[in-house]
């Protein structure tokens, strides 16, 4: 059964490994939008790629200039040259990567001079210290060859890695030739492991126990970037998804979704205490009858553009749009007095901004004649998921709700345009509005509402004192991250 067991682990594994190679295929027939923010991630990456080559080339600087010389002062020292074509070259590479993306051919170039700087300064340390060519493959500096393959990884690119790997090891097999062959007559080979470790003998085995290692390493790191690209398609896709998406929810809804520790299912709710307002334009439907649909929606646009960041500002929440309807919430942390206060300091916002529309939005201007309808009450709702797994809508449910579109609705009769609840006004009154509006109390029959009910009917004052309620701090409203 265990070893049953093994083999279902391992041929796992190797499906893992094939199916990302084949998902690799694919990625061209990626958005352009997806393909854009994942060049954005490979670019920066590749700004810190170059940003560790220049790291390392000022390593290499430092511990040059620190350690001691042995060589004659007048003896020619080739290590200067290579470390300052280094610098230069890692320079260049680091602005142009500022500047634009890198093509394809210029990093293999890339790799090409990182190696051959490499194995050049390697080779240079025989020379500076007057060894047998031998000591170049005891220099610990082949340490790095590990970090420059690692560093291409950073692009999720296999094909940079795998590209990295091939030439350290081909470079590596070239110094061991030059090696054997700078003195044919003293090429200093051994069978002796002491012999090797301990004098500048050759011992071959080891040599390419160090290819075998660069190009094992190589194989790792290429099915881990091919794995991490996948990963990385995935979750741009999803990411770039998700805030296309996030555009259909009040901000702070798709904040508390992403946040939320639970995952949100239809019949997940809470009950609250909350005010709603909503907004709606006064004869818009006969209006819109006669516009082009274009049209139509562009003034939609612009008058939704105008009314949500004064909704959002004062710290409500835009529940749904409903035609050229606009529902909001005012949930401030379980107070309902303080949503009640935050829902009327909306609506004077916007009253006062409806009068600016015509002179500053021409797409509004019919608006601005025909007016618009504010209606707000407050009371107990249930805040939540509806409807199936595969289509889910957040939203607000309870008397209150159906009240304050029935103030809404009561601006035609009265002429009015903005009615609240009376008992929402009060609580208003009382948690400190000091706006301008003025209220009128009335007793009238609402539609559907069986009972005479008790309504404020606010206005501006005809001559209006200005009141600035733009710098007022809000709090943020409670969202569905508490679902």
């Amino acid at each position: 059964m265990r070893t049953r067991t093994e083999w279902r682990l391992v041929l796992a594994a190797i499906d893992f490994i094939t199916k990302n190679f084949r998902r690799g295929a694919r990625r061209d027939q990626l958005p352009e939008r997806v393909r854009t923010a994942i060049d954005e991630r490979e670019r920066a990456n590749e700004i810190m790629a170059r940003l560790i080559q220049l790291t390392i080339v000022l390593l290499f600087s430092a511990i040059y200039t620190i350690s001691p010389k042995t060589s004659p002062d007048e003896a020619f020292s080739p290590v200067p040259y290579v470390l300052g074509a280094y610098l230069i070259v890692s320079i260049v590479g680091l602005i142009w990567s500022i500047r634009q993306k890198l093509p394809h051919w210029s990093v293999y170039g890339s790799i090409l001079f990182d190696f051959g700087l490499l194995y050049s300064l390697m080779i240079s340390f025989h020379i500076q210290y007057m060894q047998p060519a031998s000591f170049i493959l005891k220099a610990p500096t082949l340490l790095y060859v590990f970090i420059f393959i690692a560093i291409r990884a950073l692009r999720f690119e296999a094909r940079f890695v795998i590209a990295a790997g091939m030439v350290a090891a081909a470079g590596w097999a070239v110094m061991i030739f030059y090696v054997m062959r700078i003195d044919p007559g003293d090429n200093m080979l051994t069978r002796s492991y002491v012999d090797y470790l301990t004098s500048n003998s050759i011992l071959i085995g080891a040599e390419i126990d160090k290819i075998l290692s660069i190009l094992f390493v190589t194989g790792v790191l290429t099915l881990v970037v091919n794995a991490s690209k996948n990963l990385l398609v995935s979750a741009v896709t999803e990411e770039v998804a998700a805030s296309d998406l996030s555009r259909f929810f009040d901000t702070s809804i798709a904040s508390g979704i992403r946040e939320s520790a639970d995952q949100l299912q239809a019949g997940n709710g809470e009950n609250r205490e909350a005010a709603i307002l909503f907004v709606d334009i006064r004869s818009f439907t006969r209006m819109a009858a006669t516009m082009e649909a274009s049209d139509v929606m562009r003034t939609l646009s612009r008058y939704q553009s105008r009314v949500v960041p004064i909704v959002q500002a004062c710290g409500g929440v835009i529940d749904k749009f409903i035609g050229d309807g606009i529902m909001a919430t005012f949930s401030i942390d379980g107070d309902r007095a303080a949503g009640s206060l935050r829902a009327i300091e909306a609506a004077e916002r916007i009253l006062r901004d409806c009068e600016k529309w015509a002179a500053e939005e021409p797409a509004l201007e019919a608006i601005s004649h025909t007016g618009i309808g504010l209606g707000i009450a407050s009371g107990p709702v249930a805040f939540g998921a509806v409807g199936q797994e595969n289509r889910l809508e957040i939203t607000v449910i309870g008397s209150a709700v159906n009240y304050s579109a029935k103030l809404e609705r009561h601006n035609k009769v009265l002429g009015s345009r903005l009615i609240a609840a009376a008992a929402t006004w009060r609580e208003a009154v009382d948690k400190g509005y000091n706006g301008a509006l003025l209220a009128e109390f009335k007793t009238q029959q609402l539609e559907g509402v069986a009972e005479p009910q008790e309504i404020a009917v606010l206005s501006l004052p005809e001559n209006d004192r200005v009141v600035d309620l733009s710098g007022a701090p809000f709090p943020q409203p409670v969202h569905a991250g508490t679902i």
